[in-house]
C-alpha cells in the first residue's frame, strides 16, 4: 500500500495489523506525571540490550545547534534598551528580516508572540545557521504531509509540526547525549510507554510514521492536561511533572509567568520561543530567502517478510539500492529485517513491490550474532513491561468515559477490574486498564 492511500479507510490509525494497514500502533500508554522525555533514565527503568550493546552505527549525533545542553540561552540577548543586536547582520538586514507584532502576515494556530528571545531565535536560524537550518527544512518537506496528516487525526493544530524541527531537524536517526533518539527525540521509556518497540533489532522511535503517531498522542496528553500550547511544548521538553510543579510554586497559569522564574530550566525557557522562531521561518521561507525545492516524498509499498533479511543481500537480487532500503526502514537498527518476527512489514520503494515478492525466495536469511542477555535482565525487562502495560495514573481532568476511548476498554471493564462503584475518579490515582 502506497503512503498516499491509494485504499479506503476511515482512520489511518489503530486498525488492526494487515499488509494494508500501515500506520498500525500499539494502545497508547500514557506517562505518569515524570521528568523530561529528553533526560536519563527514570528510576526503576530497566536498560534494554539497546543500551548495553554500543552505539547504532547509523545513528548520528544530535547537532550541536540542537543539543539542548549546548544551546540553553538565546544566541544573542536583549541590550538594556530592550532591542537585540546580532553580530551576524546589519541594523538595515535585521529590521527587514525581523517580523514585528504589527506585521499582517500568515495566520498560526499556535501561539507566537513576537518578543526579543523570538526575534533572536529567528535572526540565529537565518544567520548564524542559516545553511544548517535550509538542511533541516528540505529533510522536512519530505515527511511534513505525512506529519501533518497525522496531526490531523489527532486534531492538534498544523503549526506544531515545527517542533520536530527544533528537536532534530526530523532527522531519523539522530540521538542525543541523553539517548533520546529519532525525529521527535524520544527518550526510550517514554517511547515504549507509547507503544514504540525499542529492542536490540528495531528501534521504531526512528520510524517517522509510528514515531510521529506516538509524538501526536503525548501532545495532545499534555494539551489536554494543561489547556494551552505553550505550556504543553514546556512539558514535552521538561516533562509534564516539572511544569505542573512550578505552575504550582509560583501560582501561576501560563508559560510566560513561570518563564520568569527560577523554577524551569533555561534550555526550557528557550525551547518555546525556538518553537515559535521555527514556525515563523517555516511558514514564511520566501520572507526569510529560503529555497523551496521540491523533494520526493515518503511513500512507499510494503512487502511481508517470514525471515530475517539483509538490506545489502535484499539489495543485491531486486536491484533495490540499499541506500533506498535503509532510507525507508530506519528503524531497522541491523539494516536487516529481525529475527523471530514471522511478519514484518519492510518497507520497498513505490511500483517495486511484486518484483521484490518474485524474487525474495532467492534472497539468502540473514544470521545474526547471538545475542547474550542474562536471564535475570529478560526476567527484569519482561516484568516491567508487563507492569506499566496494566496501569494508568488518572490526570486531572480525566474521566473513566475519556479513559475508556483512549484506550478501547469498555467502562463496565474498567469498573470491573477496579472495583468501582460510581464513575467517581480522583487525579493520582492509578487504574488497572488490562482487558
Amino acid at each position: 500500500m502506497m503512503l498516499s492511500m491509494t485504499k479506503k479507510r476511515t482512520k489511518l490509525w489503530g486498525a488492526p495489523a494487515a499488509i494494508a494497514a500501515i500506520f498500525v500502533l500499539g494502545a497508547t500508554m500514557l506517562l505518569p506525571l515524570s521528568e523530561s522525555r529528553a533526560q536519563g533514565n527514570p528510576a526503576g527503568e530497566v536498560e534494554s540490550p539497546q543500551e548495553d550493546d554500543g552505539i547504532d552505527p547509523n545513528l548520528v549525533p544530535l547537532e550541536p545547534e540542537l543539543d539542548p545542553a549546548l544551546t540553553v540561552s538565546p544566541p544573542d540577548l536583549p541590550s538594556a534598551d530592550g532591542t537585540v543586536e546580532s553580530p551576524d547582520q546589519t541594523p538595515e538586514k535585521a529590521a527587514r528580516d525581523t517580523p514585528s507584532a504589527d506585521d499582517q502576515g500568515p495566520v498560526y494556530n499556535i501561539p507566537v508572540v513576537i518578543d526579543p528571545a523570538v526575534q533572536s531565535h529567528i535572526r540565529f536560524f537565518n544567520t548564524s545557521i542559516r545553511n544548517r537550518f535550509e538542511q533541516w527544512l528540505l529533510r522536512f518537506s519530505r515527511y511534513r504531509p505525512l506529519v501533518e496528516k497525522i496531526f490531523a487525526e489527532f486534531d492538534l493544530p498544523s503549526d506544531l509540526v515545527n517542533l520536530s524541527l527544533v528537536e532534530s531537524g526530523f532527522n531519523p536517526y539522530a540521538y542525543s547525549r541523553a539517548k533520546a533518539t529519532g525525529p521527535w527525540q524520544f527518550m526510550k521509556g517514554t517511547g515504549q510507554l507509547y507503544g514504540l518497540r525499542i529492542d536490540h533489532y528495531v528501534d521504531e522511535r526512528r520510524d517517522p510514521i509510528k514515531s510521529t503517531v506516538a509524538a501526536a498522542r503525548y501532545l495532545r496528553d499534555l494539551y489536554d492536561l494543561f489547556g494551552a500550547w505553550p505550556l504543553a511544548m514546556a512539558a514535552y521538553n521538561a516533562g509534564e511533572g516539572k511544569v505542573l510543579r512550578a505552575l504550582q510554586k509560583a501560582q501561576a497559569e501560563s508559560f510566560s509567568e513561570i518563564s520568569r522564574t527560577k523554577l524551569i530550566r533555561q534550555e526550557t525557557k528557550q525551547y518555546v520561543p525556538r518553537i515559535m522562531a521555527a514556525t515563523i521561518i517555516a511558514k514564511n521561507p520566501d520572507q526569510y530567502g529560503f529555497n523551496q525545492v521540491s523533494v520526493p516524498l515518503h511513500q512507499f509499498e510494503e512487502v511481508v517478510v517470514t525471515r530475517p533479511l539483509h538490506f545489502h543481500a535484499i539489495a543485491n537480487v531486486t536491484g533495490i539500492p540499499y541506500a533506498e532500503l535503509r532510507l525507508l526502514n530506519p528503524e531497522l537498527r541491523r539494516d536487516a529485517t529481525p529475527p523471530g518476527d514471522i511478519a514484518y512489514h519492510l518497507k520497498v520503494p513505490v511500483g517495486t513491490s511484486s518484483k521484490v515478492l518474485d524474487l525474495i525466495g532467492r534472497v539468502p536469511t540473514h544470521k545474526f550474532p547471538r545475542l547474550q542477555i542474562p536471564v535475570r535482565q529478560i526476567r527484569q525487562i519482561r516484568q516491567t513491561k508487563t507492569d506499566s502495560a496494566r496501569w494508568y495514573r488518572i490526570r486531572g481532568g480525566d474521566t473513566l468515559e475519556k479513559i475508556s476511548r483512549r484506550f478501547g476498554i469498555p467502562i463496565k471493564t474498567l469498573k470491573l477490574r477496579n472495583n468501582l462503584s460510581s464513575p467517581t475518579i480522583r487525579a493520582g490515582e492509578l487504574l488497572m486498564i488490562a482487558r
